[in-house]
């Protein structure tokens, strides 16, 4: 199939994965680009979740100085940080039964979650998803990158999404598309 014509895309950037630091990355280029008068610079993240989010259940505690760097009035801004931290424990476990708290002073500052807080990541990476599109982010769920194109003096071309329509023998089924080809400048 390597022969297949594939429809390519120009970008920009190309970034791969709607997760935190994707979404983050893309958001943190377009701010740039319209501080510096470039608004026509073109950033694409590709997610292979139907949706983004989709693959991240995870819960997590959320130090936001991240959120504070790349939005500064998150909380005006609807993010989905609603449960602040308001107590911390440690316990050294001891055996299957037995555990021992460990002192407040005994715990490391980078353990330490006062003004951190409680969230649902998949919530966070909607609204990241969110902010990204309100600036013109393009996102394109549901697309696997499946490898990474080359221009012939071996710099990075882009990727290429994966194939759909493989039967489970390997072959193109009658429902058969092929992957895009995304190029870019910058590939992340």
């Amino acid at each position: 199939m390597d022969d297949l014509k594939r429809e390519s895309m120009e970008f920009d950037v190309v970034i791969v994965g709607a997760g935190p630091a994707g979404l983050s990355a893309a958001i943190k280029i377009r701010q740039l680009a319209i501080e510096n008068n470039l608004p026509d610079l073109s950033v694409c993240v590709v997610e292979k979740g139907s949706e983004v989010g989709a693959h991240i259940l995870s819960g997590a505690v959320l130090e936001p100085r991240a959120m504070n760097e790349l939005f500064p009035n998150w909380k005006e801004e609807g993010a989905p940080l609603n449960v602040p931290v308001t107590g911390d424990e440690t316990y050294f476990l001891l055996s299957d039964t037995k555990a021992q708290k460990m002192p407040y002073w005994m715990v490391p500052k980078s353990m330490h979650n006062e003004g951190n807080y409680v969230i649902s990541l998949g919530n966070v990476v909607r609204w990241l998803g969110q902010k990204a599109e309100e600036l013109e982010v393009s996102i394109f769920p549901g697309f696997a990158a499946a490898e990474v194109l080359y221009h012939e003096d071996g710099t990075v071309k882009g990727i290429q999404t994966g194939d759909m329509g493989i039967g489970k023998n390997g072959e193109p089924t009658h429902n058969f598309t092929p992957g895009y080809e995304l190029h870019a400048k910058y590939t992340l």
